[in-house]
C-alpha cells in the first residue's frame, strides 16, 4: 500500500491544519494507522494512531487535547485535525501502516511539512 501525506503548510501560532493521508489501496481490518513527526535535528516523534476496525485512538503527550485523528474506511483516507498549533510542533509529518500487532511500521508516506510561526 502506498501512502501519500497532503495538507500541510504555513501557519501561525494558534492556527489550524488538517493533514490527509490517502492510500492507494483498501486498508483491511486488523491495520493501525499512525501519525508520526521528525522536527530537523530531532528523533521522530509519534503523535497519533487509529485502528482500522475499531476506530479506537491513541495520541502522544504533546498533541493531547489540540490534535485529533479520524478516518474514512470507504475512501481509504486518514486524517490528523490539528488546532492551537505551536513553533514547536513545525515538523515533518508522516503517515504510516502496520498491522495490530507487529511494531514495525510497513509503508510511510513521504511526508508533508508543517511549518508554525510566532
Amino acid at each position: 500500500v502506498q501512502l501519500v501525506e497532503s495538507g500541510g503548510g504555513s501557519v501561525q501560532a494558534g492556527g489550524s491544519l488538517r493533514l490527509s493521508c490517502a492510500a492507494s489501496g483498501r486498508i483491511l481490518p486488523g491495520n493501525v494507522l499512525s501519525w508520526y513527526r521528525q522536527a530537523p535535528g530531532k528523533e521522530r516523534e509519534f503523535v497519533a494512531s487509529i485502528a482500522w476496525s475499531s476506530g479506537h485512538t491513541e495520541y502522544g503527550l504533546s498533541v493531547q487535547g489540540r490534535f485529533t485523528i479520524s478516518k474514512n474506511n470507504d475512501k481509504n483516507m486518514m486524517f490528523l485535525e490539528m488546532n492551537s498549533l505551536k513553533p514547536e510542533d513545525t515538523a515533518t509529518y508522516y503517515c504510516g501502516r502496520r498491522l495490530v500487532y507487529v511494531t514495525d511500521y510497513a509503508d510511510w508516506g513521504p511526508g508533508t511539512q508543517v511549518t508554525v510561526s510566532t
